[in-house]
């Protein structure tokens, strides 16, 4: 295997695992849970799923050959709180998803030695990749940090509950030294 297919196999594993982190967040909300934020300052979960999928929709449509910013993107409607139900929110969530998961599965090798363009901004396709990865992680991230706050004790996490690290490196340990 080359280092690009590595590559390649590497980043939808992890964004997957982003998914996933996203996807158990927001099965535990309710509703209105969705809709909290700490100031009219701050973005509530459902605006966070909004941006992410409309970034994701825009980007990663035709992304090897047209501009990352499409002209029917509409950023600054993203940040308004205008998914009502849980359903729309997660219909959002899923169809970003969808649409840049499969452009990511669809990169062949000699893609990734290719340049795309963002706002008129020429990126090696890689480039374009790992910032994308900064981005989707950062907002997930904030999306769990909303969750933690808004459902306090009833919070299941999605790691290593605390005191049980050790346990758990033992458990891997035997699991990969077999």
């Amino acid at each position: 295997m080359t280092i690009a297919q590595t590559y390649l196999q590497v980043v939808q594993k992890r964004f997957q695992s982003v998914k996933e982190l996203g996807d158990k967040t927001l099965a535990q909300m309710e509703e209105a849970q969705l809709h909290w934020a700490y100031n009219e300052e701050s973005n509530s979960i459902a605006v966070i799923v909004k941006h992410i999928s409309g970034n994701m929709v825009s980007r990663w449509t035709d992304f090897l050959t047209t501009d990352g910013e499409k002209p029917t993107r509409n950023r600054d409607d993203e940040f308004e709180d205008s998914l009502h139900t849980k359903e729309a929110i997660i219909s959002a969530w899923d169809k970003g998803w969808q649409v840049f998961l499969e452009a990511l599965a669809s990169l062949t090798e000699s893609d990734l030695q290719g340049h795309v363009t963002i706002r008129g901004e020429r990126l090696a396709v890689i480039d374009a990749i790992e910032r994308q990865m900064a981005h989707y992680a950062q907002h997930v991230g904030q999306i769990i940090y909303i969750a933690k706050l808004v459902k306090g004790s009833d919070w299941q996490t999605l790691s290593i509950p605390k005191g049980q690290s050790q346990a758990f490196t033992e458990a891997m340990l035997d699991k990969h030294q077999r």
